[in-house]
């Protein structure tokens, strides 16, 4: 029997309307498919049922990933694939497996021969980098930074030197509620000419992406406070 397979369904970034950011594809997708592997049952529902509102919600078997997963049941997650059925793997926001605990389903997919389908949508850290000026040729995503303050500021001091020694544009991200401190140390610990891009609520109506060098954001007023928000720096 043939398997079935799994599909990468990105989500919207923030609370807009989903066919505002997703192609029609993830809406055929969405009525196609009833078995889901998500982080958030409830987002998840209310997700599909933005996009679909006719789908039976009784229908639906959804497996929870997250932190709380133990590594023994992700196996069991693909059953429906391995009976001949599509799986639709969520983000909670996003694309799946970038940045995001999918990526363990999409490596054991790959090892029990189950076709992987990645759909088109927005990646905050593609977008933010389109959008940044810095090289979209060769550029690295660092995740979270330490939260200890002196292992933070190393950590940008060594991603500033790494960007002037590669020509690599850097890319990282923090905790929403620690963004303002993060920007300010930032300004403070890199050279005066670093340029350093901040994009903030991506494809919503609050969206804000400036691209500034570090002396430069230290004269600007931005509250990023609780803002989903990607930061990048560059120094020539």
């Amino acid at each position: 029997m043939e398997k079935g397979k799994l599909y990468l369904i990105p989500t919207r970034l923030g609370d807009n309307a989903p066919l505002e950011v997703l192609p029609m594809s993830i809406k055929k997708i969405i009525e196609l498919v009833n078995d889901y592997i998500v982080e958030n049952e409830k987002t998840a529902r209310n997700f599909i049922k933005k996009i679909s509102p006719k789908k039976s919600q009784p229908s639906l078997k959804i497996n929870v990933l997250n932190k709380f997963t133990q590594p023994l049941e992700l196996e069991d997650f693909l059953d429906a694939c391995d009976e001949g059925n599509p799986i639709g793997l969520l983000s909670e926001a996003g694309c799946p497996g970038i940045a995001d605990p999918g990526a363990e389903i999409v490596r054991i997919a790959h090892k029990k021969g189950i076709r992987v389908v990645p759909l088109v949508g927005p990646s905050s850290i593609l977008l933010a980098m389109m959008a940044s000026g810095m090289n979209g040729q060769k550029f690295t995503f660092n995740g979270y930074l330490p939260i200890d303050n002196f292992e933070r500021k190393k950590a940008i001091k060594a991603l500033e030197k790494e960007s002037f020694k590669t020509n690599t544009s850097q890319i990282f991200i923090e905790t929403p509620y620690r963004n303002n401190k993060l920007l300010e140390e930032m300004c403070k610990a890199l050279h005066p000419e670093t340029n350093v891009c901040v994009a903030s609520d991506i494809t919503l109506p609050t969206e804000y992406i400036k691209t500034k060098t570090a002396a430069e954001w230290k004269k600007v007023k931005i509250d990023l406070h609780k803002r989903p928000t990607i930061f990048i720096i560059h120094k020539d």
